[in-house]
């Protein structure tokens, strides 16, 4: 029987309180501070509690707390997480309105929110706030990310268990989120603000003052929740070295971290143009590939035939042919197993390129879950090269249950190596990439949306072939009478134009007019180095206590890491000192949680409570779920009552389907079919052809995964087979019919032609050069004939090759130069090392062959 629902619901069609989120962003510089309002309202007729688990940027510093019914605004205290938990509970028995706000102890950038006791027809407003820094991006735009989509996270059997239970997530797919969201910026700056850039729709930007150092924008209405919202802020001005001071809190104790000033460094070292334009020809390259079954999902929805995993080949093709030769190299990708395509790490030479491209090119997103840990741990035991820097570069969609457990490993082998990190699709853990990439002396990206992957990371190749930066040391020049305290870790890293933080609290008493001076020392590629900051000591106006939360938030992830690292010892003294700084500075911790009681009028909330969890929005991953297991997956159905339970459990994790993983479950799959699941037959029709053996399902399926089509006209007819069974009691037809009669109307082209660029740069050599055969002429648009005939007859044709390679390059992808440069200088180096005559000639002629202008001094030549 239909049942017709109104109001508010669940994909499970129960009804969800939570009717609204907006989202108010203020800008200033490179700090952001965040005001979340979530708007609940209880249409049932009896008092429920509303559980919502949501993600927050992985380095947020969440600083107020508050609730309003009616008229009464509640603002909910720090307290130590099991005092905080009892408090809740106890509120809630005694019939008391509640709300509790608590981090998550596997991953930083997760949060539960839990609204208890909200009588029937009553509405609650929560208010949260956060403080976060904006990453400078290669383009010199600052990001800012509002998390909206929380994917499921995989937790490796035994890991973490020490540390409690999962947060409990109910999610459902993002076109189905039941509550609408507002988003509003406001930027202000010392520098004009030249444009605003998002992945989502937005209002035209609006400036605020003729100067142009103020401007709000909004997100456009009809928000899908099916991406997180990414804003790109540019100056007009490049970033400079900074100092901000900020005065302490008057009602705080002088002496303490929230009674003292506080001063936030940003430092841009600048380093020696000798010393940059050199690249380095040594290192050990590990590559860590993430094939995980969510990496068969799209880059980007509205271009759904390149997916993660195929643009991660694409990139991995890019990295090694811009290896510098004598260099060592190895590629490890991940799943719920890891492989590794050598024993050990190799000299880069022409054979292991194409040894490792050949397997390179066969990956897919087929090992299973998201293991990253015992990869890693295979890593860093193996012998590190002398003379060979190990640099690590780690491409995962970041959907991990134990961050935490990732990053200490990550820090406890910081010294032998540098760790850069790329987060891809929505979603990915902020937590985990920044993490990742602080704690081994890297670099973090993120790959959302239309982003390319490749040109962010050839970036970090870049960073990566520069010498690395040691000896870091910091000293402050302070009047007599102030000292200070250092909040940050030590700085390990640093890259050219890339910002570093510091935080420090100032204890004692100076002259309004006084100044302090920081000078920041290192070693660069042999060369002593420093960069110095002269700051006023004069605390700047209307920063609020933003700069105190953030050095408490530093202080209190810094601790965390402390005591982690000590776990199982008997001294409680970190822990103490993280609730401490947590509560005395208002900011969230893993071991203190927001509570906040309505004690009201006294009159108790009557009627037995009821549990709603509110969904958050996940990527819809059915397309490449289903796809995988109708082709290879003969026991889908017992695959797919697991998945069912595991929806009911609200878990975490995700399940095995016989080594292929899916986050898809089976209400996702009547969702995308469009039929429902109870009123209709069609639930024993999916079982039947999901259960369907593998050699019925593989002609359907495997055939057209292996020509490049897809199996979108397969889940069109599927869904129009299905939608016909309106009687519950109609038999299904044969799983094989079912299958054959779908496949009927597959047909998608071949698979798409290879991106020009690509295609030539899968010719380049090792070494550098070109030949000159068929391929190279095809990739140049020209026959072998015509490259042949302009050929001058006093060049060999590997120089000839090499320099038209160059001019087309030049000519017609300077706009992906960022791609091509590195293997481009390696080209260069090679015909350098020819001694060729006649360069000027070959340059002309291959011009006039390819039809371009390129000069030879632009090829540097």
């Amino acid at each position: 029987m239909m049942v017709n629902c109104c109001g508010l619901l669940t994909a499970n069609k129960e009804p969800v309180p939570l009717k609204s989120v907006g989202v108010e962003l203020e800008v200033r510089d490179h700090v952001a501070t965040v005001v979340s309002t979530l708007n609940y309202e209880n249409k049932e007729d009896k008092p429920l509690e509303a559980v919502f688990v949501f993600p927050l940027p992985g380095d947020a510093a969440v600083c107020h707390f508050s609730a309003t019914i009616g008229q009464t605004q509640i603002v909910a205290e720090v307290k130590e997480k099991q005092e905080a938990r009892e408090e809740y509970d106890d509120a809630l028995s005694s019939g008391q309105q509640a709300f509790l706000l608590e981090e998550s102890e596997q991953s930083p950038d997760i949060f539960s929110l839990s609204v208890g006791s909200l009588p029937p027809g009553e509405s609650a407003s929560i208010r949260l706030e956060y403080v976060t820094e904006l990453a400078v991006q290669a383009d010199d735009g600052l990001r800012f990310c509002l998390p909206a989509v929380l994917n499921p996270r995989y937790q490796p059997q035994g890991s973490g268990g020490s540390e409690g239970a999962s947060v409990q997530v109910t999610s459902v797919p993002a076109s189905l989120v039941p509550y609408s969201l507002s988003f509003s910026a406001r930027v202000s700056s010392p520098r004009p603000v030249s444009k605003v850039e998002s992945n989502c729709s937005l209002d035209p930007l609006q400036y605020l003052n003729p100067e142009q150092t103020q401007a709000t924008v909004k997100l456009a209405a009809g928000h899908k929740f099916d991406r997180d919202v990414e804003l790109l802020i540019y100056y007009k001005d490049a970033h400079q070295p900074t100092a901000v001071v900020e005065a302490g809190q008057a009602s705080a104790k002088p002496g303490t971290l929230m009674g003292d000033p506080v001063v936030m460094l940003s430092l841009y070292p600048e380093f020696p143009q000798a010393v940059m334009s050199s690249v380095a020809s040594c290192g050990e390259f590990v590559f860590l590939l993430d094939r995980s079954g969510s990496m068969d999902c799209p880059m980007d929805r509205s271009k759904r035939r390149e997916t993660r995993i195929g643009s991660a080949r694409d990139t991995l093709l890019l990295l090694l042919k811009s290896l510098p030769m004598g260099c060592y190299f190895n590629i490890y990708s991940f799943g719920s197993s890891f492989q590794h395509i050598f024993p050990k790490s190799v000299e880069y030479s022409q054979k292991t390129m194409e040894e490792a491209l050949k397997t390179v090119e066969e990956m897919g997103a087929d090992l299973g879950g998201t293991e990253i840990l015992n990869p890693l741990k295979h890593i860093y035991s193996q012998p590190c090269i002398p003379n060979q820097p190990r640099q690590l570069f780690v491409f995962t969609d970041g959907e991990v249950g134990n961050t935490k457990e990732v990053i200490s490993l990550v820090k406890k082998n910081s010294g032998s190596h540098r760790c850069f990190s790329f987060g891809i699709g929505e979603g990915a853990s902020s937590a985990l990439i920044n993490g990742l990439a602080k704690e081994g002396g890297g670099h973090a990206q993120f790959i959302t949306g239309t982003d390319r992957m490749q040109p962010k990371v050839m970036q970090s190749l870049r960073f990566a072939l520069q010498p690395a930066v040691v000896d870091i040391s910091v000293t402050w020049d302070l009047p007599k009478g102030v000292s200070v305290t250092v909040l940050s870790p030590p700085i390990t890293a640093l890259f050219q134009g890339q910002r570093s933080l510091i935080y420090a609290q100032l204890t004692g008493e100076s002259s309004k007019a006084a100044e302090g001076c920081v000078t920041v020392k290192y070693s660069l590629a042999g060369h002593p180095s420093q960069n110095q900051l002269h700051f006023s000591l004069k605390p700047a106006e209307d920063t609020g206590l933003t700069v105190h939360r953030l050095a408490a938030r530093t202080l209190i992830r810094s601790l965390e890491m402390e005591e982690r690292e000590r776990r199982g010892e008997q001294d409680k003294g970190v822990k103490k000192k993280v609730v401490e700084v947590s509560v005395q500075s208002g900011m969230s911790s893993v071991f203190t949680a927001f509570i906040a009681v309505n004690k009201g009028d006294g009159k108790a909330v009557q009627g037995p409570l009821v549990r709603r969890n509110v969904p958050t929005p996940r990527l819809m991953m059915m397309a490449c779920s289903m796809q995988r297991m109708l082709c290879f997956d003969p026991d889908s159905l017992n695959g797919h009552k697991m998945i069912k339970q595991s929806v009911r459990n609200s878990s975490l994790r995700s399940l095995s389907l016989h080594g292929w993983w899916t986050h898809t479950t089976t209400e996702d799959c009547y969702s995308a079919l469009q039929c429902d699941p109870e009123p209709c037959g069609a639930s024993r029709s999916i079982h039947a052809a999901l259960s369907t053996s593998r050699a019925a399902a593989e002609p359907a399926c495997k055939s057209k995964l292996k020509s490049g089509g897809s199996t979108a006209g397969l889940f069109s007819n599927l869904r129009k087979k299905l939608g016909a069974l309106k009687n519950p009691h109609q038999m299904p037809p044969e799983p094989q019919d079912l299958l054959s009669s779908c496949n009927e109307d597959c047909t998608e082209p071949k698979q798409t032609p290879r991106d020009p660029l690509l295609q030539l740069v899968s010719l380049q050599k090792a070494s550098g050069c070109w030949v000159l055969d068929p391929a190279l002429a095809a990739a140049l648009g020209k026959t072998r004939k015509k490259v042949e005939k302009r050929k001058p007859s006093s060049v060999n044709q590997e120089v000839w090759a090499t320099i038209l390679a160059l001019i087309w390059l030049h000519g017609f992808k300077v706009d992906a130069q960022d791609e091509w440069q590195l293997l481009a200088m390696k080209a260069v180096s090679w015909l350098r090392a020819q001694n060729a005559s006649c360069v000027t000639e070959c340059v002309e002629a291959g011009n006039v062959l390819l039809g371009c202008n390129v000069k030879k001094d632009v090829l540097g030549l």
